[in-house]
């Protein structure tokens, strides 16, 4: 199961209470490439399994691409939950749509509730904090950074989504003492219903050279039932979740977590498990890099290679595939690199199965990302979720 997180293919009917009306990630990626170049890039094995005509089912502006001898199963899923964060859209692909509202920050300086900020500098011990506002992560750490370094005080932002963003520097600050930070953070914004507390450490000296680590880390409100990973584990199946997975679902359902930075590293990470894990094991991945490195930076030149990477795996996936394996590439919310802002958008996603020897299968429009979990959920026989609809009699 590989999430290309933030991988969209058109606006959803409601994505105008959401202000993203039009957005389109795949497609404009697309066609912004075209733009640029004259013709669409290379991605044949993503067209292969489906992923073009997936995305045309529901995009207004229909994508001119080779989709001949397609050997894939594919469909676009709306999203039931309430949010467009990647909580609720893992949470539903794993069978449990979000259909409660979560906390949220009001966009506007000085966002956060003045007895929260008392509460967390109290208990951490921390002189104060810088930032309390709206903000993209790199641009804040460049405004910001310096003034952390000599001050000591965490740098606390938010985005659209339900988050708690905290950016210290790993050597003068520590990574152990923002990790403590955050937890402390997290404990108490549970009280606020906030979905994530993320930390978000960084290197260098000033703002030109400051960067993002890999030592990233998300703090989750749990789930507040059962996911497909928890029935999967219950019925003495293997979870072997890649990337932030285990963070998404706050450690539950989890049998074995490896973190990696970089597509190249995760997918190679997937392989190896892929020829290393024991029978019936479910292998979770998330390729953040989509979403963190460009949706959210809104460079669709870098979503692109990005797309013509994974493009270039896919081959690789296949022949460390068995004859009874089967695989899923969906996403769990859209962040178009050519719409305004910096935040996620509300769209459909794709879901494209395949496995040896498949045809051509066209899964329609799902009404739900937790489609796949109860097809997952049937494909390892246990026992049924409580919502989504099984596609794997379409994969026979």
């Amino acid at each position: 199961m590989l999430v290309a997180d933030s991988l969209g293919i058109g606006y959803t009917p409601d994505a105008l209470s959401f202000g993203d009306h039009g957005a389109n990630t795949f497609g404009h990626v697309m066609q912004d490439y075209k733009r640029k170049n004259g013709f669409y890039p290379e991605i044949p094995n993503l067209c292969e399994l489906g992923l073009v005509s997936a995305a045309n089912k529901v995009a207004d502006e229909k994508l001119a691409m080779e989709t001949k001898n397609i050997e894939g199963a594919y469909g676009a899923a709306k999203e039931l939950s309430k949010g467009k964060d990647t909580p609720s859209g893992h949470w539903e692909m794993a069978g449990l749509p979000v259909l409660k509202d979560w906390g949220y920050f009001p966009k506007t300086d000085n966002c956060f509730p003045s007895d929260f900020l008392e509460r967390l500098v109290k208990e951490t011990g921390v002189p104060g904090i810088i930032g309390n506002c709206h903000a993209s992560g790199t641009d804040i750490i460049k405004a910001l950074g310096e003034q952390h370094i000599s001050s000591g005080e965490p740098i606390c932002y938010t985005s659209g989504d339900s988050v708690f963003q905290v950016a210290c520097h790993e050597e003068t600050f520590g990574l152990e003492k923002l990790f403590s930070f955050c937890e402390i953070a997290r404990n108490i914004l549970y009280e606020e219903n906030i979905g994530r507390v993320i930390a978000r450490p960084f290197l260098g000296s000033k703002p030109d050279d400051f960067f993002r680590t890999g030592n990233r880390k998300d703090y989750s409100i749990e789930p507040d039932s059962d996911t497909l990973l928890d029935v999967l584990v219950a019925n003495d199946k293997c979870v072997a979740a890649i990337g932030k997975i285990s963070d998404i679902f706050a450690h539950k359902g989890i049998s074995t977590s490896t973190k990696a930075i970089g597509l190249e590293s995760l997918i190679d990470e997937t392989l190896k498990a892929a020829n290393e894990c024991q029978e019936e094991t479910l292998i979770f991945t998330n390729l953040v890099d989509f979403d963190q490195e460009y949706g959210h930076r809104r460079d669709p030149d870098g979503y692109c290679k990005a797309l013509c990477y994974l493009d270039s795996r896919i081959k690789d996936i296949k022949e460390a595939m068995s004859e009874d394996d089967l695989l899923i590439i969906s996403a769990d919310h859209g962040c178009d690199p050519t719409w305004t802002g910096t935040d996620h958008t509300r769209e459909f996603v794709p879901i494209i199965s395949y496995k040896k020897g498949i045809g051509e299968v066209d899964l329609g429009v799902r009404d739900s990302f937790a489609d796949v979990g109860q097809t997952l959920a049937s494909f390892f026989e246990v026992p049924p979720l409580r919502f989504g609809r099984c596609f794997l009699d379409c994969l026979a």
